[in-house]
């Protein structure tokens, strides 16, 4: 296939889609909204994924510290992680 019937292709596969959506929007139920009226945003963690080169890797050193509070001393985990070649 040339490029330019690619790209027709493609633009009439994202027509369709975009005609789609509102009859799949007006099929929806109307409550998706909790109930109450209360109204939570929910909210996804960001994710970091590190993809180093394949000749990398992850080292790690980890101790505890102990941490002086106004409720007592905590022994608190640290960890330090670094990038070395390998």
């Amino acid at each position: 296939m040339s490029a330019k019937s690619l790209m027709a292709l493609a633009g009439l596969a994202a027509l369709a889609l975009v005609a789609a959506a509102p009859a799949r929007a007006q099929t929806a139920p109307m409550s998706l909204q909790p109930a109450g009226g209360s109204s939570k945003h929910l909210r996804a963690h960001p994710r970091v994924e590190v993809t180093p080169r394949p000749l990398l890797y992850r080292r790690c050193v980890d101790w505890y510290e102990l941490q002086y509070r106004p409720s007592g001393t905590v022994l608190y985990p640290r960890m330090h992680c670094w990038w070395v070649r390998g």
